[in-house]
Formats: C-alpha cells, structure tokens, sequence
C-alpha cells in the first residue's frame, strides 16, 4: 500500500490539470458522479495520510484512497481510448490523469470530507499537524510502538517502510510500548518523519539512509529492490546491518513483517 508520501505526490501531481476538466468513468463504476462534475474546473487538491482529495467547484470532493492495488497514471493528451480497467479519468487540453483500482473513488460533501479528517491522526506532511496530539495517545498505550505507528487513528502517512526506518534511526525498539517512549524521543521520531517523508514527496522515492551509510560513502553495492530507495533495516531480514553488523530481523506484527536491528535497537 503506498505511503503518505506517494498521497501528497499525487496531490502535487493533478494540480498539472487545469481550466474546465472532463471527468469520466471508462470501466463505468463512477459514471453517475462523473457526470455531476464534467466540465468543472480542478480547483484544490490536498491529502491527508493514505487519502487524496480533488476539489471542484466550491463544495464538491472525490475521495480516493488507493488501497493495496490502486495507481494513477498521467500522461499527455489526447487520452488514449479508456479500458475497464479505469475507474476515474480527468483529461485536460494538455493531459490526463486516469485512476485504476481504488479501494475508494467517491463524490462527497464537504461535511463528508471533515468526516474522513476527524478519524485521522495528525500526517508530518501536513501544516495544520499536532504531533502532541499523537503523543497524547501514545504515551498512554501499553501497545508496541511499532503498531501504534501504522494506526493511521494515531499518525496519518506512516507505513510499513516509515515505521521500520524511522525506529532503527532512532534506536528504538519496535515492541517498546508507547507509554514508554519519552516526549524527547517522539519529538526527535516526529521531527525525523517530517524531513524524511517531505524528501519521499520530492524524490518520489524512499531513502532513509543517512550521508555516511550510502553505499557511496560505505563502499557497498546499491540496493536493489522493487520499492527502489536506500534503507537500513526494510526488506533486509537476515542481511547484517550497515551501521553494526548484526543480523536484521523480522517478524509478523499487526498484519504486516517488521524489520529491526537487535544490536542497534535494544530495549
């Protein structure tokens, strides 16, 4: 499932449309809404964790969260000629934006949208954040901090690779509760996932490494792997880690495989 990061790029990336847009539904699923915003005018996008909002006119809303099997392709126009497998197209004079296999794709209102908010925790990619409202929550749990991170009622934007990385950067071991995690140590977790996530956005990409471990710098061959992106822990289960030389572990938590480090991040 992509992460924030991948959202708020998207986010960036429909803002290319402009003027009056033609909205349609090839596969047919979205055809009734598309039809209420043809022709309107692409006026606002924003993402809120895993949820992307494209705004028309000044109340209406298609909410999209992309789900384990959701993509959004951009091209130049003219479109080509729409599959079954498109579930939302936006097209412009200069280009479109075609949507396939959302888990949502859906036309709310307004009050629907602050719905969607409300039962989010605050994202590192936003500017209206509060990440002592996090903490507040946090320092209450006796849950591992581990899966408090991928609760997006707890922190919006953080997935699997973002919960790995960001404990191993900060020695933190993932089944630590969260009541144990001290105000100094969220601080430094939530600062880091700030820049971290705002490089994501940039790069389109995930890279946690710091200067000194790149496999420039290290001397070591580059990783290589479909999510692209240098780590120190993600999808590195039994390799020795860069900075000690431990075996990386993993194990099944919250439905998803954690990765750490045992010699770097010790209880």
């Amino acid at each position: 499932m992509p992460e924030g990061h991948t959202i708020h790029r998207l986010a960036l990336d429909y803002r290319r449309l402009s003027g009056p847009v033609r909205v349609s539904s090839p596969q047919g699923k979205f055809s009734d809404a598309a039809q209420l915003i043809d022709g309107a005018p692409l006026t606002r996008t924003e993402a809120h964790g895993k949820h992307l909002f494209l705004g028309f006119r000044d109340s209406d809303w298609v909410h999209i969260h992309l789900g384990l099997f959701g993509k959004v392709t951009f091209g130049d126009a003219p479109a080509p000629p729409g599959t079954d497998t498109v579930r939302l197209r936006l097209a412009d004079t200069a280009s479109y934006a075609d949507l396939r296999g959302p888990t949502t794709c859906a036309l709310i209102t307004d009050a629907e949208k602050h719905a969607v908010h409300a039962r989010l925790g605050p994202d590192p990619l936003r500017a209206d954040a509060d990440p002592d409202a996090a903490y507040q929550k946090i320092s209450r749990s006796r849950t591992t901090v581990a899966a408090l991170l991928m609760d997006q009622k707890v922190i919006a934007g953080v997935g699997n690779v973002y919960r790995a990385e960001v404990l191993f950067r900060h020695g933190i071991d993932p089944c630590r509760a969260g009541r144990e995690i001290t105000p100094a140590e969220w601080d430094a977790v939530w600062a880091d996932l700030v820049a971290l996530m705002r490089e994501g956005v940039r790069n389109n990409r995930i890279d946690t490494v710091r200067p000194e471990h790149t496999p420039e710098a290290m001397g070591r061959p580059p990783r290589v792997d479909d999510h692209g992106g240098e780590v120190y822990v993600y999808r590195r289960a039994a390799l020795p880690c860069h900075i000690c030389g431990t075996e990386i572990r993993t194990v099944d938590l919250a439905a998803r495989n954690l990765f750490w480090c045992p010699g770097c991040q010790k209880r």
